[in-house]
């Protein structure tokens, strides 16, 4: 049956309203643009989720408290806004702002890491190790993490010796003509290893950056450049995931207040 013309109107708003409301939604969802809001201002951040997706994703769900992390506090997993009232706990002038420690000493984060988007791609290095720069990236990749993982424990003895080789040398030369299945096999790895390709983003002013304790070891802590020519010695050292694009007066106040004295208020969409 043919619904009469009377009929047909509310029924076409409720489907306009359906359509505004799954919108709304999705732009909630999907926006690339957050407000920062500090004691000391509003800061708008574009995330940049082509460059760097895996940081964005994690720096949201933090941020918005949808990503479960360990509270190092109580030990316990939750699942709320992380960075809601954490200080602006390392600020060096003329260098860059950095928060995201939940102790306030940079000595923490969120119970887990992940890696670097410094890089794109290269092709996969696969057979032997061939050079001292093969050697650095299957070391960074496959080494690195696993005596993370150990916290403390033993280290296979194999891979111990050629740590303590590589140190006294002080080159990746004891690995050369190694195979890589090798560091597979002792590290209990299946991740493949890639050359680097171009560079994604160089550290600059405005940016925000990942911070770390190393290579693959990013968490919860970031910061923002606030040295206007920028930072190129860090470059592809630290993930860059966005750039500031208003309010840059409230980071240059944060700035100018030193260690602990600002903090993050709350985090939302734009």
């Amino acid at each position: 049956m043919i619904p009469s013309k009377s009929a047909m109107i509310p029924l076409v708003l409720v489907m306009i309203l359906v359509l505004l409301i799954v919108n709304c939604s999705q732009k909630k969802g999907t926006s690339d643009t957050i407000v920062m809001k500090t004691d000391k201002g509003e800061i708008k951040i574009k995330l940049w989720h082509d460059k760097a997706p895996m940081t964005v994703e994690n720096f949201l769900g933090l941020a918005m408290g949808t990503k479960e992390w360990i509270d190092p506090n109580s030990g316990e997993k939750v699942r709320r806004p992380f960075y809601n009232g954490l200080a602006f706990h390392r600020v060096i002038d003329d260098f860059m702002i950095q928060c995201g420690c939940p102790l306030g000493t940079g000595s923490s984060g969120p119970g887990y890491s992940f890696e670097d988007e410094t890089y794109e791609k290269g092709a996969e290095v696969t057979g032997e190790i061939t050079s001292e720069e093969e050697a650095a990236l299957v070391w960074t990749a496959l080494v690195i993490p696993y005596l993370r993982s150990l916290n403390g424990a033993e280290p296979d003895p194999e891979l111990l010796e050629l740590l303590k080789a590589c140190q006294e040398s002080r080159s990746g030369q004891p690995l050369i003509g190694k195979p890589i299945q090798y560091f597979r096999d002792k590290t209990n790895s299946t991740k493949k290893v890639y050359q680097r390709g171009n560079l994604i983003a160089p550290v600059e002013y405005k940016n925000i950056c990942m911070a770390n304790s190393g290579p693959d070891s990013n968490g919860s802590q970031f910061f923002i450049v606030t040295k206007k020519e920028g930072c190129d010695w860090l470059d592809g050292k630290h993930t860059v995931f966005g750039e500031v694009v208003e309010g840059m007066d409230a980071v240059h106040a944060i700035e100018k207040a030193g260690n602990g004295n600002s903090k993050i208020e709350s985090i939302s969409y734009d």
